[in-house]
């Protein structure tokens, strides 16, 4: 099949607006159809953004222009709805975590394996232009062997500002899991398969409330660790340590890889931003800033990283398998938490090269853009 990808989405929430924003700057990518358990949302953003067809979730499986599902549930709903798409015989692209356990994850992708049809996983953040610098420059050897890794994720937590924060303090959100699939994902690019952690959580209040918009005041019970610590050893030989938090009136948000000649901080918490070096012959006040190279780039460029990679017959760079190396990682810092001990990493996946200079999102690369002049 040639032209464009037809893609779906499916969940209409607060973080539909981002993926359909930049999905129609992409000319590689076509928006068919919205879906949404809210059938008047899914009309909403479907007007919003000039889309023909919004519905139920079976009804955009029935499209048969829908080559590419997105799936922007809740993590509970995300392995429901991800294997009724594999098994509509569409492509998905998954919000993180992927499923919310080993064995709806490993249903997915062995599903989608014998139904022919393609896993992807958010986060893309990995193939912004900042992280991507980053890759190219840690291949390049500017920091020389990889030694140590040191990340802080530190907040107040997102029930301060978010009009519905409940779902990001139940079973497969908190900090770990929401928030650190974007450490554990970029770790996995620059560093390769984690081998086995070691942890201790934390929950500082048993029951949380609303603190904006017009549930403001509602409380909520508080289902995961809200302060996560991990040891981290990856198969390479490099020894990390993470923190993941929503219990710090202090914000950071720090991702830094100390290697053999130096120190690289890496633009984690978005698409951009510059990647900074610190030399091992220098002192604290020498970082030398290198801007991102490349075009741009915003949520929803792993969606068209993956329809590209479908088109030329191969794997995306933000695969179904990468996704399962980061849960498993997660699911095992929090049985490390519960067990007090260390655990083993059991899965592996292939690293990825960087996405080649020039990669350009908003280029026309498919054949039917080209011969329609």
């Amino acid at each position: 099949m040639n032209g464009p990808v037809g893609v779906g989405v499916i969940g209409c929430g607060n973080i539909s607006d981002e993926y359909l924003t930049s999905l129609s700057t992409y000319p590689d990518v076509t928006v068919i159809g919205l879906a949404d358990l809210d059938l008047s949302r899914a009309r909403a953003q479907a007007d919003k953004y000039g889309v023909a067809f919004a519905g139920s979730t079976a009804d955009l499986l029935d499209q048969s222009a829908v080559e590419l599902v997105i799936n922007l549930t809740i993590p509970e709903a995300h392995a429901e709805v991800a294997i009724a798409s594999v098994d509509a015989g569409k492509h998905v692209w998954g919000e993180k975590p992927i499923t919310v356990d080993r064995v709806s994850a490993r249903r997915l992708l062995d599903t989608a394996e014998r139904n022919g049809v393609v896993i992807g996983c958010a986060p893309d953040t990995i193939l912004g232009d900042g992280i991507q610098t980053s890759h190219r420059l840690m291949t390049a050897g500017r920091i020389g062997d990889a030694q140590t890794l040191l990340t802080l994720m530190q907040s107040s937590g997102p029930d301060s500002w978010h009009p519905r924060p409940a779902f990001l303090f139940a079973r497969g959100a908190g900090p770990l899991f929401d928030i650190g699939p974007y450490y554990f994902a970029t770790m996995a690019q620059l560093l390769g398969p984690i081998e086995s952690v070691h942890a201790a959580g934390h929950r500082a209040r048993e029951v949380r409330s609303v603190g904006s918009g017009p549930l403001a005041g509602t409380e909520f019970p508080v289902e995961v660790y809200t302060h996560v610590s991990a040891l981290i050893r990856f198969a390479s030989g490099v020894v990390g340590t993470s923190i993941f938090s929503f219990d710090s009136p202090v914000r950071r948000q720090t991702f830094e890889i100390t290697g053999s000649k130096g120190t690289m901080a890496v633009p984690v918490s978005g698409f951009n931003g510059a990647t900074e070096i610190l030399d091992a012959a220098g002192d604290d006040e020498m970082w030398e800033p290198i801007p991102a190279q490349g075009e741009p780039r915003a949520r929803g460029v792993g969606v068209l990283e993956m329809a590209r990679a479908i088109r030329a017959g191969q794997e995306p760079r933000a695969s179904g398998r990468l996704a399962y190396h980061v849960l498993d990682a997660m699911l095992a810092i929090e049985e490390s938490i519960e067990t007090d001990a260390p655990v083993a990493v059991q899965s592996r996946f292939e690293q990825s090269p960087a996405l080649p200079d020039g990669w350009d999102p908003r280029a026309h690369t498919l054949a039917a853009h080209r011969t329609r002049g």
